[in-house]
């Protein structure tokens, strides 16, 4: 019987922030289909926690320590490599990747990320399907812009690295993948020609069991007069970063005027010194939580003011799933093929945003509605056995 080797740059579980929700996901359809074998990087102890989940579903497995980040740095800087391939380099998964092809029946090898794309062999004969989900490096070319030295020429550097990698790997694999049509588009328009790339959309979707408003309790914070706006995310990630900074400082004193006990609630984990210091009167800042569910449902409004956005946005279908209405920049609504107006509402710049939250803010009804077509779009388009089906045949495996 035929099995698949599973290579992925983290941990899949628990399923709390994006790249980890579309990784389970995909691990699990895979290994609905074949016996898998696994393969992954450890960030921290914690990590180990996902062990358990891991054996559940695979035959095999291996997951190796990171290197320290300082080392992995000098050693690009060394080998002229990009950092993020070098921060996931690790002798004892390389040999894992080695042993298990050469003692298991693999057929198809699928790479989460194109970080680890260098841990399989030329010489494998069998399929290879590389989902980049994103354009890697288009988003460092974007960062390049608008910082300052040395992080500019770093980011320019890993960018210049990093397009060249991916069109390489792009060359090498069967199947490249990638979050949207739009970003498949991006990838196609930035390769030097199209001949032996084969590429194709793979959309992201959502848990609506777990992500189902009837059965969640706001928190007890977002039960005072409000209203209450919610951003989620990774707090240590850039764009979320430019994101809430934008909405804290340019949008929200117009929102204040009009609804003097309105709140602006930032939830999620790792916020950075300058994410922690928009806290104010009418800024929280959480810090990680144990579930965004509740603060999702207890929002009057759900935002994603995201000037650089790759791909499909997690944090807005899990809104939209819980029956949220959510205004969102254009980029943040790429890859979701909803209707502006109906389904959520675009906005570009801050003072697009302000008027638009003003307008939602001032007609529960419209919010209601919204909230409720958000629901039954994700649920008729974006459930992850509708998006995942094509999965098997990717691989070369019955479906």
């Amino acid at each position: 019987m035929s099995e698949v080797l599973f290579l992925a740059h983290r941990v899949p579980f628990p399923p709390d922030r994006g790249d980890r929700i579309r990784s389970s996901h995909l691990l699990r359809r895979i290994a609905e289909a074949a016996p898998v074998h696994f393969g992954c990087l450890l960030e921290d102890e914690r990590d180990q926690a996902a062990l358990p989940a891991i054996e559940a579903l695979c035959v095999s497995h291996h997951c190796a320590a990171r290197p320290p980040l300082g080392r992995a740095g000098l050693a690009a800087l060394a080998r002229r490599q990009p950092v993020s391939v070098a921060a996931f380099a690790a002798p004892s998964l390389r040999d894992y990747v080695a042993r298990t092809l050469r003692e298991r029946p693999i057929s198809a090898i699928f790479v989460f990320s194109g970080q680890m794309a260098p841990y399989v062999p030329r010489n494998f004969a069998g399929r290879v399907v590389m989902d980049f989900v994103d354009v890697d490096s288009a988003k460092y070319e974007a960062y390049a812009q608008t910082a300052g030295q040395p992080r500019r020429w770093l980011y320019a550097r890993e960018a210049r690295l990093l397009r060249a990698l991916e069109e390489r790997v792009a060359r090498r694999a069967d199947l490249s993948l990638f979050v949207s049509v739009e970003e498949c588009d991006l990838f196609a328009s930035r390769l030097g020609s199209r001949d032996d790339v084969a590429l194709q959309a793979l959309g992201n979707g959502i848990d609506a069991v777990a992500f189902d408003p009837s059965g969640v309790v706001p928190v007890a914070e977002l039960a005072g007069a409000g209203p209450h706006i919610v951003f989620t995310g990774q707090m240590d990630y850039p764009p979320n970063v430019e994101a809430v900074t934008l909405f804290a400082r340019d949008v929200m004193p117009r929102i204040r005027a009009a609804h003097p006990h309105a709140v602006f609630s930032i939830v999620g984990r790792a916020p950075t010194v300058a994410v922690r210091a928009l806290a104010k009167e009418d800024v929280r800042v959480t810090g990680e939580v144990p579930d965004v569910r509740p603060w999702l449902a207890g929002a009057d409004l759900v935002v994603a003011p995201l000037t650089i956005a790759r791909g499909v946005q997690n944090k807005v279908l899990e809104a939209m799933a819980m029956a949220r209405p959510v205004l969102l920049s254009r980029g943040a609504a790429t890859g979701i093929a909803a209707r502006d107006g109906e389904h959520f509402v675009i906005a570009d710049g801050a003072q697009a945003f302000g008027t638009r939250a003003l307008d939602l803010l001032g007609h529960a009804p419209v919010r209601r509605a919204m909230g409720d077509a958000a629901r039954g779009f994700v649920l008729e388009n974006h459930a992850w056995d509708r998006v995942l089906a094509p999965l098997p045949r990717m691989l070369g495996l019955p479906a």
